[in-house]
């Protein structure tokens, strides 16, 4: 009797896709609330790491719409606590989203997974402008290295 058991489609890609490095929680914590310089180097050096590992797997439009929610947080968070708590809610209620998108496409994984890392490291604007970069940089890499 044969072990053979039919593939659904795209189970063949995923379990062949390679993982990408993601950056250790140091790194993460300096991307995110340390030192600027330091914040704005580790930003690019992960970003081009991340960007290039994303570009054979990764199309742009299946993180687009994450993207665009945060463009939309961004533009809304404010100055005032009660539209900052607003926004600092609806950035934590992403990472659903990341994990839909993450277990709907399996190639989305380990972006998803950084991301939600990064969420939970962010508590005030300035670090959200911080992962804000960092997202936009990866996104911005992985067109330059030919992401579709």
């Amino acid at each position: 009797m044969s072990n053979y058991r039919p593939q659904r489609p795209g189970q063949h890609q995923q379990a062949q896709q390679n993982k990408i490095e993601l950056p250790p929680n140091s790194d993460l914590n300096t991307i995110i609330a340390g030192d600027p310089v330091t914040s704005a180097k580790l930003t690019n050096e992960w970003a081009e790491k991340i960007g290039k590992a994303l570009k054979q797997d990764l199309k742009a439009a299946q993180i687009r719409n994450i993207f665009g929610k945060v463009r939309q947080i961004e533009m809304y968070w404010s100055t005032t606590e009660t539209q900052d708590r607003t926004a600092l809610r609806d950035l934590i209620l992403l990472k659903p989203k990341l994990r839909y998108q993450a277990e709907r496409k399996g190639e989305v994984k380990d972006l998803a997974k950084l991301l939600s890392d990064l969420i939970d490291l962010v508590d005030n604007r300035d670090k959200f402008q911080r992962f804000v970069d960092f997202f936009e940089a990866i996104l911005a890499y992985h067109k330059a290295e030919g992401g579709q």
